[in-house]
Parts: structure tokens; sequence; C-alpha cells
């Protein structure tokens, strides 16, 4: 239970965290520099040029459309972490409005699409990683990745895109080019927070001294292997390949301990991107 509530206040954390960051570049850099963005403020700006729907009436009721969206397909769960951003996010950026020392840091438009795509990607990584969602139009890519595995920075690229383009009906077609480059610069940076810290390092040895190697994987380094019935492509004689998954911090010592037992082993090492079960999403037998 401890361990439980441990880990649901460190989602928290985080969830206020990466919303603290989003907050921070829209006062810091998006608004002294008057950059367009995407997500639920570009629709709105959209709806209020084509339609003259006032922009607080789009947000409120699309925030609330895509919220039973996403309490639907991400669950329960979901709804009490996402109610933390839905009233956090306004109440902090309220907050740094009034700090007038944060402001007008730079109105250059390439230096803050730079900063505040930066800043944008990491707090969406942080507070998805958490498992919640600021609201509005970062929910639709969830609900993609669930359904379909749509990379959650792809379909965000694809929304934000899209709504960009739609205006230059309306808006300067410069400050529309500099919003390009800050949703392609967060929807990368977004990316890599997401897969910060699970990538691992895939490994396929083949050695006549297979049994010897696959000991020492299972004992020395406690990972888990697989063996392989293989041909070899010259001389056509069966042979046994080895694949294990290791952290990128265990390559080296792999390296060591399998030119020790055999020094002409020959060995394939990929970097994968999630691993999943014993050892990585779960804990190890042997600590």
């Amino acid at each position: 239970m401890s361990k439980l509530i441990s880990s649901n206040l460190k989602n928290v954390f985080f969830i206020l965290l990466g919303n603290t960051i989003y907050a921070l570049a829209i006062v810091v850099f998006i608004l002294p520099s008057n950059l367009i963005t995407g997500g639920t403020t570009g629709l709105a700006l959209l709806f209020y040029n084509l339609f003259g729907l006032p922009i607080n009436i789009f947000v409120s009721i699309f925030n609330i459309a895509m919220f039973g969206l996403g309490a639907f397909v991400l669950g329960r769960k979901f709804i009490l972490t996402t109610l933390i951003s839905t009233f956090y996010y306004p109440f902090i950026l309220t907050v740094l409005q009034k700090i007038p020392q944060i402001q007008n840091i730079t109105t250059d438009y390439m230096l803050s699409a730079i900063y505040a795509g930066i800043m944008i990607g990491m707090s969406i990584g942080i507070v998805i990683r958490a498992g919640a969602s600021t609201g509005g139009m970062d929910i639709p890519p969830l609900v993609l990745y669930k359904k379909f595995r749509i990379p959650v920075s792809v379909s965000m690229y694809a929304f934000d895109f899209s709504i960009l383009m739609s205006q230059m009906l309306f808006a300067n077609k410069e400050q529309v080019l500099y919003g390009i480059i800050l949703v392609l610069i967060y929807t990368s940076v977004l990316d890599k927070v997401l897969i910060m810290g699970e990538s691992k390092t895939q490994v396929k040895i083949i050695s006549d001294k297979y049994n010897d190697i696959n000991a020492m994987i299972l004992e020395e380094l406690d990972r888990g292997s697989t063996l392989m019935h293989s041909e070899t492509g010259y001389h056509r004689k069966d042979a046994m390949v080895i694949l294990t998954v290791i952290s990128n911090r265990e390559l080296s010592k792999l390296n060591q301990l399998v030119s020790s037992i055999d020094s002409d082993a020959f060995m394939i090492v990929n970097r994968i991107s999630e691993v999943r079960g014993r050892g990585f999403s779960l804990d190890k037998v042997h600590s």
C-alpha cells in the first residue's frame, strides 16, 4: 500500500512539474513574441475567425468533449490525473503572468520558438509519462496510440501542423512559419522524453561456447536469454545464437565477459526503444 501511495504522489509531482514548465513556456516565450501554436488554442482561433465563436466558449466545450473521450477510452486513472492538469494549469499560468521578472526575456521569434518548443515538448512528455494529459488536443494522440499504436509525437505533429496551416487563412504568414518550427521542435523533444530511460540494448551472440556464455549471462548479469537454432551461410553448419537484452551500461561488461570465454565470438548489437518483462518492467528474480 505504501508503495502505491508513493507511486501516486510521484505521478502527481510530475504532473504538476510538467504543467508548470508548460505555463512557463507560454508566459516567457509564447505570449511576449505573439507566436501562434497548434493545439486547442490554435483550433479556437480558427473557429473564432471563421465562425465568430468566442475563444473561451470553444475551449470550454472542446476540453469537456476531449475529457469525455479520454475518460471513455483511457479509463478512470486518466480522469483523476487529467483533472489535476485541468485545474492546476490555469492557476499556475495566472501566477506566472503576475511575475514581471520572467517576462520579455526576448521577443526574437526564432529564440522564442526554439526555447518554447524545448520546454513544451519536455512538459507534455513529463505529464504523459506520469499517466496524465494536459487536456485538450493532447488527448486524441493518446487515444490513437492506445487504439492503433500510432506514436504520440507523430499524431500530435499531424494535428498541430494541420491547425497551423489552417491559420494561414487569417494570420501573418511569417508567424505561421515560426509556428511550424515550434511544432517541429516540441514534437521531436516529446518523442525523446517519452522514450528517455526506456531504451535498452539487444545482443545476439554466435559462438561454439554458447553454453558457457549463456550460463554467464544468467548468473553474472542476471538477465534472461533465448537460444535460437541457426545455420551458417558458408559451411552450412548448425549453430546456436544467444539472444539477450541488457541495459545500456551493461554492454561493456558483457563484452568483457564474452571475450574472456571466447575471443572469436560474433556479436550483433542493436539499440531498442522499449522492453517489457522480468528485469525491466518487472523486478529481477535476483537482486
